[in-house]
């Protein structure tokens, strides 16, 4: 399929090898199950693909996790030049590092000292998954994507993340081909970590803006 917005039917309901099964006899197949069941063996039949290129490709979307956007952002805590090309393209920048997102333009906006930036995905769960990995659950409910836009305050604070009155919140609306990673402030005290210390205290939550990195 095109788009992020269904990545999770390319693998559900797959073995390792390609084949389909039900974890559950009884329950049937969804409509996109079936229609993934479909397509995939056509390719397969037309030579297109064989199951072993297919395991291979749910093999690498199964790895993705948000230690490649950790990694990321500890690059960029550590290499003001680094830094400035993430902000001024993110997906250069994370291909760089060896991360490939695909057509997705991505977009880095900073966590600053007064600008505290939340992402959201409104119309479905539009989600940088190639470097944070699978959405967590929350951000795809329709509490989160209506109320994260109306009353982002009130959002972070059921997060335990209560800002000061002086920090704006800006929230960036995900599409089908646009993405954003927040690269949050880094914590005091953190000046002699090296990188991979550093990548251990970044937070999913840190990089959605629902939450900030660990302290040392």
């Amino acid at each position: 399929m095109p788009h992020d917005h269904h990545d999770h039917f390319h693998h559900e309901g797959m073995s390792p090898s390609g084949h389909p099964y039900r974890t559950d006899n009884d329950t049937p197949l969804s409509y996109w199950q079936r229609m993934e069941t479909a397509v995939r063996e056509l390719l397969v039949e037309k030579g297109h693909l064989t199951l072993a290129e297919i395991a291979a490709q749910i093999g690498a979307m199964d790895a993705r996790s948000p230690a490649n956007g950790a990694a990321v952002v500890a690059r960029a805590w550590t290499d003001p030049a680094f830094r400035a090309r993430l902000l001024d393209d993110a997906s250069e920048a994370s291909r760089e590092m060896g991360f490939d997102i695909g057509p997705l333009n991505l977009i880095a906006v900073e966590n600053t000292e007064d600008t505290h930036n939340l992402i959201v995905c409104t119309l479905c769960s539009c989600y940088p998954r190639n470097l944070l990995g699978l959405p967590p659950d929350w951000y795809k409910t329709r509490a989160y994507r209506s109320r994260a836009v109306r009353e982002p305050r009130a959002v972070l604070r059921e997060f335990g993340l209560d800002l000061p009155d002086h920090v704006t919140v800006r929230v960036h609306d995900s599409t089908a081909d646009m993405r954003y990673i927040v690269l949050p402030a880094r914590p005091d005290g953190t000046e002699g970590l090296d990188e991979r210390q550093l990548a251990a205290l970044v937070t999913r939550d840190s990089m959605i803006g629902t939450g900030l990195p660990r302290r040392p």
